[in-house]
């Protein structure tokens, strides 16, 4: 990566540019890989620097894979003028695995790597699946599906697929994009037909 000349920058500029670097570098490695030196080196500034703006290696771990959360749920977000919310699913499970193509490795790292079993990292990605949940619910009763707590079991449990599915189909992609997008488009409403009461 190249190194960026050192500039004067206000603390929140500069922080967000670490980051940013972070998430640049998320491209050809896992998170664990992401070093504090390479990091330095790129922003143009001493190790010691970065330490004042994170207080550990692992607090600008999590700051990155929060940015990231949050980069993919503004990529997802439902898209309204799309009207039918089974169209607006689609749409924003096509944005979904997209993004995770885009992002295979940081995705599935943070996922099932090393730094999956951190207690703040796993907030991080509960905080994003609460996110997800809370749009599918706020969805619900344009089907006709009444929010329960049997539904919001449902629609978490679903989540759960989603995420393992797709990391199986980036290890091993023995379907089609659009197969895997039918798939798990179509198992939610499939889901919630069958916990409505009858």
């Amino acid at each position: 990566m190249t190194q960026t000349r050192r500039t004067r920058m206000s603390p929140e500029a500069r922080r967000d540019q670490l980051i940013d670097l972070g998430l640049a570098m998320l491209a050809d490695r896992p998170l664990e890989q992401v070093s504090i030196d390479a990091i330095a080196e790129a922003a143009g500034v001493s190790r010691a620097l970065l330490f004042h703006y994170f207080e550990s290696k692992q607090d600008f771990h999590v700051a990155i894979a929060r940015a990231q959360a949050e980069q993919m749920l503004e990529r997802t977000a439902p898209d309204a003028t799309l009207g039918d919310p089974l169209v607006i699913l689609a749409a924003s499970m096509s944005e979904f695995i997209d993004y995770v193509v885009a992002h295979s490795t940081a995705y599935t790292t943070l996922m099932r790597g090393a730094s999956s079993a951190d207690p703040a990292m796993r907030e991080v990605v509960d905080n994003t699946r609460q996110v997800m949940a809370r749009r599918i619910l706020d969805h619900a009763p344009a089907l006709g599906v009444e929010v329960t707590p049997l539904t919001e079991m449902t629609v978490h449990g679903w989540i759960a697929f989603v995420e393992e599915t797709t990391i199986s189909w980036l290890t091993e992609p023995r379907v089609s994009r659009d197969e895997l997008l039918g798939l798990i488009s179509a198992s939610l409403p499939a889901l919630a037909g069958a916990v409505a009461p009858v």
